[in-house]
């Protein structure tokens, strides 16, 4: 069984409440529940990690180097500026998958910079929720 992780980052922790109008009406938690049954049946084995500290995101990319077979990350706002997660994520030995829900490239101009995605396997953006289990059938296809 391949062990994926999703890394989630800062204010996603709101989704639901937090600006519908572009994130919609999910929470976190239903978003982790509708993984997890896509997960099942491509014999994946799933953990969400969120927080809103840096630190902590560069800390969990470091420490699932020997632990899993890819990662799907959203860092929201930290995509636009942290090299720090940048410089973690290169010594990842497996693919990684760069999920957005809204289209940062329609947003504002300092929106449209990511640190993520030139080490990405791949980028998902705009499709919602529904791109975090784009993401996972896409590794699904290249693991």
């Amino acid at each position: 069984m391949k062990k994926i992780l999703f890394i989630i980052g800062p204010n996603l922790n709101l989704l639901g409440i937090r600006e519908p109008e572009i994130y919609g009406h999910q929470t976190l938690s239903d978003i982790e529940k509708m993984c997890a049954e896509a997960a099942r049946p491509l014999n994946f084995q799933i953990e969400f990690k969120q927080s809103n500290y840096e630190g902590d995101l560069v800390t969990w990319i470091q420490d699932a180097r020997d632990e899993y077979d890819g990662l799907i990350i959203n860092a929201a706002a930290y995509t636009h500026t942290s090299v720090a997660i940048h410089d973690a994520l290169k010594f990842l030995k497996f693919p990684i998958i760069e999920v957005h829900q809204s289209d940062p490239s329609t947003r504002e101009s300092f929106r449209h910079i990511s640190y993520i995605e030139p080490l990405a396997a791949k980028v998902i953006k705009g499709l919602g929720t529904k791109g975090y289990t784009e993401a996972l059938a896409y590794l699904h296809e290249i693991l």
